[in-house]
Order: structure tokens, then C-alpha cells, then sequence
């Protein structure tokens, strides 16, 4: 099924991607504080790990969208972005089973909250989709107004 229109498809997945990792990143950035909390709920990783982890993730996500937005490494950033949105889906699902009542976090905030405002449903969902996105990436990575098809001429 490879042509312009999986090309046409495959750029607006890109940019998507692109727009949701550039919206969670600039969301974070500015509290990292906020972000190493957001982690921290998730009682997941060891202390040791949250700021790291909190602090350093928005600058990941910033990095994949800015690959994207310019359609560098296009299956390796989809690959990548993968295995994250797969770690955030497990770690909401996780939340979820152990009844811990969190905001994910994901487009900043974070934290513990009311069990009444846990949308956990609602964000696995929500982070399949994207999912889908990486997937097709992965799947036909050549797409329109990118690097990668400009270096491959």
C-alpha cells in the first residue's frame, strides 16, 4: 500500500505526533518540579529515578517532536515514541490496578487527585491512539515534506 496517499496519511500522522509530543513537553517544561511530582505519583520508580525522569522527559518529548515536525529519523522517533507511549500506557493501567488516584500527567499537572477525577479509561484510550500513529510510522515511514525523503534523493 506504499503511494502518495500513504505518504499524505503518514505526513499527517507525523505531524500529529508531532503536535501531541510538542504540547506534552511544553507543558512540563516550565515546573519541572511539577513533572518530577507527576512521576513520583505513579510510585513506580525508586526515588533516585523520579527527578531525572521527571525533569528530562518533556526535553524528550520536545527532541521527538522537533524530529518529526522536520520528518528526520522518522521510523527510529516512531520506534521511540512506541516505547514510551507503551510505558505510559502501563503505568496508567498500573495506577489503575493498584487503585492509586492520580492525574497522569501527561500534558502537565500530575499528581494525587479525588478517585472521582481519574480518567484512566479515557487516557489508555487516548494513548492508543497515538499508538496507531507511531504504528503506522513504523510501519510507512516515508512521508510528505520531510528530511528523509529529501536525503533519499
Amino acid at each position: 500500500m506504499a503511494g502518495p496517499v500513504t505518504e499524505w496519511i503518514g505526513t499527517a500522522a507525523r505531524l500529529g505526533l508531532a503536535v501531541v509530543w510538542g504540547w506534552a513537553g511544553m507543558a512540563k517544561i516550565a515546573d519541572p518540579a511539577e513533572a518530577a511530582q507527576a512521576v513520583r505519583a505513579y510510585e513506580i520508580l525508586p526515588e533516585s529515578l523520579v527527578k531525572p525522569v521527571g525533569h528530562g522527559l518533556p526535553f524528550l518529548e520536545l527532541a521527538l517532536a522537533l524530529l518529526l515536525v522536520i520528518g528526520l529519523g522518522v521510523r527510529l522517533v516512531a520506534v521511540v515514541s512506541a516505547v514510551l507511549l507503551l510505558a505510559f500506557i502501563g503505568g496508567i493501567a498500573s495506577a489503575w490496578v493498584r487503585g492509586i488516584s492520580i492525574d497522569c500527567g501527561c500534558f502537565g499537572g500530575g499528581g494525587a487527585v479525588d478517585s472521582s477525577q481519574t480518567e484512566y479509561l479515557q487516557e489508555i484510550l487516548r494513548d492508543t491512539g497515538f499508538l496507531l500513529l507511531a504504528g503506522w510510522l513504523i510501519r510507512w515511514p516515508r512521508t510528505k515534506f520531510s528530511v528523509d525523503g529529501w536525503l533519499a534523493r
